[in-house]
C-alpha cells in the first residue's frame, strides 16, 4: 500500500467511524434515525462545533486553548447583564441600555477580548498555551462570578431568545448559525492568506519566521478568533436557557479539543481540516445521544467518551511517528 492510499485512509478514517456509529445504532435504537432525533442531535452539537471551529484554528498553529468553556459563560453572562440590566456608569449618572443586538455585540467583544489576551501572554510573555489558557480559565470564571453575584441572569425575553431557541424554516438558529460558522472558516481556512499562514506556522515555526511570516500577530489573531468564537457559543447557551448560568461551560473545553483530535486535526499542528472537526462533532454529538437511546449508565458513557478520545490521541500520535 503507497504513502498517498494510507493517507487518504486516515483521513476517511473519522467518515468511516460516524457511518459505522450510524449503522449500529439504527439497528439497535429505533428511535434514532427520527426526525426529532437527527434534529436534537444537530441542536445538542451546535454550541460544541462554535467553540471546536475556533479549537482547530488553534490546535493548527500548534497551540491549546483550555479556557474556552469559562470564556463562553463570561460572555454569555456580559450579554445578559447588558440587556437586562444596562450599564451604569456611576462617575457620568447615567445608564446605558442595550438592544438584544448590542448585548450579543458587547458578549463576543468580550471573548475577542480575551482570547486575544490569551495570544498576547503566549506570544509577548512566551508562556505556554496550556499554563497561559489555564490562568484565563480561572481568571474568567473568577469574572463570571463578579459579575452576576452568583446567581443566574434570567427573563431575557423573546428577541434575544430568538438566537439559542428560534426557528427559521423550521430548523433552530443555532443550527444555521453553526452552519454559517463552518462555511465561513472553512473558506478562511482554505482559501485565504490567513488560512494558508496558519497551517505554516503550525507546520514548521521557524520555517514560517524565516519566510518572513509575522508568527506571534498570526497567533494573536488566531487565540482572538477562538475567543470570539466561544462568546457566540456562550451567547447561544444563554439565549437558548433564557439564563445566564456563572456555571456554564464547564468541561465544555473537552469535548472541544475531543471534536477536533477525533476529526483529524493532529495536537502537533499543521495538519487537520474545519471538515474534519464537523466529523469529530457529529461523533461526540451521535455517540452521547445513541448511550442515551441505549439506556447506558452516565457513569459509563464517562469511560467509553474518554476511551473514544485517547483512541483518536493514539491514532494521531502513531500516525505523526510513520509521517
Amino acid at each position: 500500500m503507497n504513502t498517498n492510499t494510507k493517507e487518504l485512509l486516515k483521513k476517511l478514517q473519522p467518515l468511516v467511524a460516524l457511518v459505522l456509529m450510524v449503522v449500529f445504532l439504527s439497528v439497535k435504537a429505533p428511535n434514532f434515525l427520527t426526525f426529532m432525533n437527527e434534529r436534537n442531535i444537530l441542536l445538542q452539537i451546535s454550541v460544541n462545533l462554535c467553540l471546536s471551529i475556533g479549537m482547530t484554528l488553534i490546535i493548527l498553529t500548534g497551540g491549546i486553548d483550555l479556557s474556552v468553556g469559562a470564556i463562553l459563560a463570561l460572555a454569555g453572562a456580559v450579554g445578559a447583564g447588558l440587556l437586562k440590566n444596562g450599564l451604569v456608569l456611576k462617575s457620568f449618572g447615567v445608564v446605558l441600555q442595550f438592544t438584544p443586538f448590542g448585548a450579543i455585540v458587547a458578549g463576543v467583544m468580550v471573548g475577542l477580548a480575551l482570547g486575544w489576551f490569551n495570544g498576547l501572554a503566549i506570544t509577548r510573555f512566551k508562556l505556554p498555551p496550556f499554563v497561559a489558557t489555564l490562568g484565563m480559565l480561572s481568571i474568567a470564571r473568577g469574572l463570571t462570578m463578579l459579575w452576576t453575584g452568583g446567581f443566574p441572569i434570567t427573563d431575557l425575553g423573546p428577541k434575544f431568545g430568538f438566537m439559542g431557541a428560534g426557528f427559521w424554516l423550521g430548523v433552530p438558529m443555532a443550527i444555521w448559525i453553526s452552519a454559517a460558522l463552518v462555511g465561513i472558516f472553512y473558506v478562511v481556512s482554505q482559501h485565504t492568506t490567513l488560512g494558508r499562514y496558519i497551517y505554516a506556522v503550525g507546520g514548521s515555526e521557524t520555517a514560517a519566521a524565516f519566510s518572513g511570516l509575522d508568527v506571534k500577530r498570526i497567533k494573536i489573531w488566531v487565540y482572538a478568533l477562538g475567543g470570539g468564537l466561544a462568546a457566540v457559543a456562550g451567547l447561544i447557551v444563554t439565549a437558548r436557557l433564557d439564563a445566564a448560568d456563572p456555571k456554564a461551560g464547564l468541561g465544555y473545553e473537552l469535548d472541544s479539543i475531543a471534536a477536533v483530535v477525533i476529526g483529524g486535526t493532529s495536537l502537533s499542528g499543521g495538519r487537520g481540516s474545519i471538515l474534519g472537526t464537523v466529523l469529530g462533532c457529529l461523533i461526540i454529538g451521535i455517540l452521547n445521544n445513541g448511550l442515551f437511546l441505549l439506556d447506558v449508565s452516565p457513569f459509563w458513557q464517562q469511560v467509553i467518551k474518554g476511551v473514544v478520545i485517547l483512541a483518536a490521541v493514539a491514532a494521531d500520535k502513531l500516525g505523526s511517528k510513520e509521517r
